[in-house]
């Protein structure tokens, strides 16, 4: 009885087996230069850091801070985003990836700005040491009318632990870019 319920017990875990495609990780840290650049408005630029860390071979919990200065002002703004993530093995080098966060932008003096964002796209190892995403998302803030958005990156590794990793969102009215080094583990 034992060794049949052990059984059954396996058969029911192997379509919960399967890990990330071969040379994807969703356990990193990186942190680097961020800016947002306008279409006709005001531009901004400061740092960002950015994190993710697998819980289950299908899911990852992320999260990202940055701080951006908007040009020839004094006013910065921060940008939070927490959420979980679920990745499914599309082939032995891609996996479909589709997250939900939510997301919070301040600019102080109780001008802040709750929402959330939910995406779906595709992630790969390209080559052995480049590594790429294609992304169309949603986000929708309590304040605001939701807005379509795409992403798009790249991650050149150096070796098995450090790379350089750039990210593009394409929103209605502007442009958020990172750059910067990552640390996987």
């Amino acid at each position: 009885m034992k060794r049949t319920l052990l059984a059954l017990t396996l058969l029911a875990a192997i379509p919960f087996a399967a890990s990330a495609a071969e040379g994807v990780s969703y356990n990193h840290v990186q942190g680097g230069y961020a800016a947002t650049n306008g279409d006709g408005s005001a531009d901004a630029k400061g740092y960002g850091i950015d994190a993710s860390v697998a819980v289950h071979p299908k899911f990852h919990l992320f999260g990202a801070y940055s701080n951006q200065e908007i040009d020839d002002t004094n006013i910065d703004f921060d940008q939070w985003r927490l959420g979980v993530g679920f990745n499914h093995e599309l082939s032995k080098k891609a996996d479909l990836v589709a997250r939900v966060a939510y997301e919070k932008t301040n600019f102080g003096s109780g001008l802040d700005f709750d929402g959330y964002s939910a995406e779906v796209g595709v992630r790969g190892a390209l080559a052995s040491h480049f590594e790429g995403y294609a992304m169309a998302g949603y986000e929708d803030y309590e304040q605001f009318d939701g807005d379509f958005y795409g992403r798009l990156g790249a991650n050149v590794k150096f070796n098995e632990n450090w790379g350089l990793n750039g990210d593009v969102k394409f929103a209605d009215g502007n442009t958020q870019w990172f750059v910067g080094p990552r640390f996987t583990w």
